[in-house]
């Protein structure tokens, strides 16, 4: 291994408290590759260490908990850096990758990616660029489920598929006649089975009001 190849984050911010976390993808990968370059580096940066090695599992979705551990432990703030061999490690798509970097900014958590060339160190320029950029990321990728959603519902809408909660079936009819007997509201909710808003809101004032979603069956 070309140890002079290997990024090395600046150390000049005090930190005594480091969290290692790695991950393999599947039961026949180790952590020997990941972690080596990670432990050299908390050492020479004489970081107190502790380890969150993820488990393999041949699973699809298995929760990761030693990663859920180590976000409680941040909640906690038993640890004031996280550093990981790369970010694949520490999250599966990019808005948990976001999200999680946040959350440990949030804390005040400085997080570290060696074969990226990623550090989060709010005292840097760089740092704080970085992080803007990372939000920008998340912000754009928002936007980009919200439109992949409204252009979803335009087009059912197109086809004449109803879009939103499905319509409430309701005996409008049935109500109006309860009424016109003298009735609650809440007796005739009781009855129909739904609830006195809805009965409410459907019938109005003399039944001329109908309620928006509620199909009317005889």
């Amino acid at each position: 291994m070309n140890k002079a190849a290997v990024w090395t984050p600046p150390l000049d911010k005090p930190v005594t408290r480091a969290a290692i976390y790695g991950r393999v993808s599947t039961l026949q990968q180790d952590y020997a590759l990941q972690q080596y370059e990670v432990s050299q580096y908390v050492a020479r940066a004489g970081w107190d260490a502790v380890e969150y090695l993820e488990k393999a599992s041949s699973r699809v979705g298995t929760k990761r908990a030693e990663l859920e551990r180590l976000l409680e432990d941040a909640r906690m703030r038993r640890f004031n850096v996280v550093v990981v061999w790369r970010m694949d490690r520490f999250a599966r798509s990019l808005t948990q990758l976001l999200r999680n970097v946040q959350f440990l900014a949030d804390q005040g958590i400085r997080f570290i990616s060696l074969k990226d060339r990623i550090d989060t160190d709010d005292t840097s320029a760089t740092g704080r660029l970085l992080m803007q950029i990372l939000g920008a990321f998340g912000e754009f990728e928002r936007n980009i489920i919200v439109e992949r959603v409204r252009a979803g519902v335009a087009e059912a809408k197109r086809k004449g598929k109803h879009c939103g909660r499905p319509q409430r079936v309701f005996a409008r009819d049935r109500a109006a006649e309860l009424r016109k007997q003298g009735k609650s509201w809440r007796a005739i909710a009781a009855e129909l089975q739904v609830s006195v808003s809805t009965v409410r809101d459907a019938l109005g004032n003399g039944g001329n009001r109908r309620l928006r979603g509620v199909r009317k069956v005889s």
